[in-house]
């Protein structure tokens, strides 16, 4: 009997509210009011996910835990997961290891009085890991990460021990039982969305919602067409896609979608559908 083809679709947010702004040392009263629109826009997109009876998934930085909390109990009463996304945001290659491992007890103590239970998956703020990131979050108990972007319709368990040198082979570590969520930058609503003047540069952004929006139905399309089984993963910041403009042609993605048979889930919820075909790491 052949298989039954499933496309899972996991619509994430990544919550910053000021703290990405502050962690990049833009604290003017302009880069913050971008920040605090985040607010308007996570209440948009609790509205519209829990129209179409959609759980997502939403990383939430320990600092808009505590700056926005009736905002973020309402995304626990949506029935919605919460990741992890540190404390402040705070690039954790800027951190040692006791420093990230603090960050990370710090925002999983935030999360586990908000939701009731400690975050099962991560999310790097700068989409990087250190040296350390994969076995704080192994000793912490996470099962999941998503911050790389060495897939994408199949999820793949975290390795340690990769080397690399320059003129030499690759080398790859073994596999942990960290399972990977893999994420990409064309996925991403900020590099297309967002216009960002600093001293040094400026980031365009301002794209068509609607043309942005075409291409990520294009990528699930592939999958759909490609794979029997995969897992798709949107990462949007409501502070970006909340806008008027953008949470409509949003809205005709997630419908599209929907048509088209997508099925969506948390990232906890697919990364374990997951586990469940792939079985145990390979050492």
């Amino acid at each position: 009997m052949p298989a039954v083809s499933r496309h899972i679709v996991c619509l994430t947010f990544d919550f910053d509210t000021m703290s990405a702004f502050i962690a990049r040392g833009l604290t003017t009263p302009m880069p913050l009011s971008r920040g605090e629109f985040g607010a308007i826009g996570a209440r948009r997109l609790l509205g519209a996910l829990a129209d179409r009876r959609i759980s997502a998934t939403w990383f939430v930085p320990g600092f808009t835990i505590a700056t926005y909390p009736a905002e973020c109990e309402a995304i626990v009463a949506g029935g919605h997961e919460i990741g992890h996304h540190s404390w402040a945001h705070i690039p954790p290659a800027a951190q040692s290891r006791d420093e990230e491992e603090a960050d990370l007890v710090r925002a999983n103590s935030a999360i586990e009085r908000l939701s009731g239970r400690k975050a099962r998956g991560y999310r790097s703020p700068t989409w990087d890991l250190t040296p350390h990131t994969i076995d704080l979050l192994l000793t912490h108990g996470f099962l999941y990460d998503s911050s790389l972007m060495g897939g994408d319709f199949w999820p793949y368990r975290v390795r340690q021990g990769d080397r690399c040198a320059l003129g030499e082979p690759y080398h790859f570590g073994a596999e942990t039982e960290l399972i990977e969520m893999p994420v990409d930058w064309s996925l991403d609503d900020l590099p297309h969305f967002e216009y960002l003047r600093t001293p040094r540069a400026i980031h365009p952004g301002l794209q068509p919602a609607r043309a942005v929006m075409d291409s990520w139905l294009d990528e699930f399309l592939y999958m759909k067409k490609t794979v029997d089984w995969g897992a798709l993963s949107y990462t949007m910041h409501p502070y970006v896609i909340g806008r008027g403009y953008r949470m409509l042609a949003f809205e005709q993605l997630i419908d599209r979608l929907m048509r088209e048979g997508a099925v969506f889930m948390t990232m906890e919820a697919a990364a374990r559908e997951w586990a469940e075909r792939a079985g145990k790491p390979q050492g």
